[in-house]
């Protein structure tokens, strides 16, 4: 007996429905629950009035005392003969630190014997006015007028000494090399001059050498106007020196200045301090870090804060899942953090992260 073979079309007929149930049972699986994307990215914090200190880093610069710096400026008019300081060197008071030639000192001397001779003429005169006086040849008037004379004499004598002493010389001395001593124990910080220049006393410009006392140094900050409230003579400071890494000087507030320097456009803040071993030197750079007092502040973390043009928001939580917008005005913005001089109470939910896609699901 001869078996048929099935058709093509049966085939498919018996397979098609294992497709249908196939596909049925695919259609009927439900895609896993995900969440919003506010309940993935969103997070808050409940803001609360803290204590914070303000506090301001200011470029600064060491310097040396100006009331203890002076300016070597020749007593009479000369040629440097010889100079034997450098910048950067330490002197005492009273040392020689150079020679001027000058033919003003012959004519001191010389006023100088002029004035001795005159005297001793006087001195003369009025010895022998008392003799006279005292057998009475001499009438009371004529002494009278020689002692005058003696004593204007040994006045005039008197002024030539001290300005030989000025000068550098000793009553006995021929020369007509004057020294030129130092005026203060100091570091020399500049020298303006060289051997052969020629110095002159009256119109002179450029100083021979400049010698600063550097036992106790000026830091100098510079700081804006606005920022002048946050900073009060006498509080103290943290200062960094560039040239000594990890050392950390400590001194208040000396002074902070009422006018504003008309290059820099600050106001300069003063602290002193002292400096054995003279180890900080004029010119270095320095920073000055200023600890204002403490206030109560809400502070938030930098990224809850939304900068769109001049406006200035934060989103706040009302309710589970609802968010406000909040125009706030920023106080003293910090790395990490900023405080919030208005807009916000204590209290207040605000989101610290997903700010971003609450604004953006906002404009939609």
């Amino acid at each position: 007996m001869k078996r048929h073979q099935p058709s093509s079309f049966a085939v498919l007929l018996a397979g098609a429905p294992l497709l249908l149930v196939a596909t049925a049972c695919h259609h009927d699986e439900t895609p896993p629950p995900t969440a919003t994307p506010k309940e993935q990215v969103v997070e808050t914090v409940i803001v609360h009035p803290q204590p914070v200190a303000s506090k301001l880093v200011l470029a600064a610069r060491v310097q040396a005392n100006p009331t203890a710096m002076v300016h070597i400026y020749p007593l009479i008019s000369g040629r440097v003969l010889s100079l034997r300081i450098l910048p950067g060197q330490e002197v005492h008071k009273g040392q020689s630190i150079g020679t001027l030639q000058s033919s003003d000192a012959a004519q001191a001397r010389s006023d100088f014997e002029k004035a001795r001779i005159e005297a001793a003429r006087a001195d003369l005169q009025f010895n022998r006015a008392k003799e006279l006086l005292q057998h009475e040849v001499l009438a009371q008037k004529d002494y009278d007028d020689l002692k005058a004379l003696d004593d204007s004499d040994h006045s005039e004598l008197e002024r030539a000494r001290q300005a030989l002493h000025l000068l550098g010389f000793s009553e006995n001395d021929t020369s007509d090399i004057v020294p030129i001593l130092a005026p203060i124990s100091g570091v020399v910080l500049d020298v303006g001059t060289g051997p052969g220049e020629l110095q002159r006393s009256l119109d002179n410009a450029t100083a021979i050498a400049t010698i600063a006392n550097i036992d106790s140094i000026w830091v100098v900050g510079d700081i804006f106007p606005r920022d002048q409230g946050a900073i009060h003579v006498g509080e103290p400071t943290d200062i960094t020196v560039n040239g000594y890494p990890g050392l950390t000087l400590h001194g208040p507030i000396d002074n902070v200045s009422d006018a504003v320097d008309p290059v820099s456009l600050t106001l300069k803040v003063r602290v002193v301090l002292p400096n054995p071993g003279h180890r900080l030197k004029p010119q270095m750079y320095a920073n000055m870090a200023v600890t204002g007092r403490q206030r109560n502040v809400i502070v938030v973390p930098a990224t809850a804060v939304i900068q769109n043009g001049h406006e200035t928001f934060v989103f706040v939580e009302t309710a589970p899942g609802k968010y406000d917008r909040r125009s706030v005005i920023l106080g003293e913005t910090h790395a990490d953090n900023d405080e919030i001089a208005q807009g916000l109470n204590d209290g207040d939910k605000v989101v610290t992260a997903g700010a971003e896609l609450l604004r953006a699901q906002e404009a939609q």
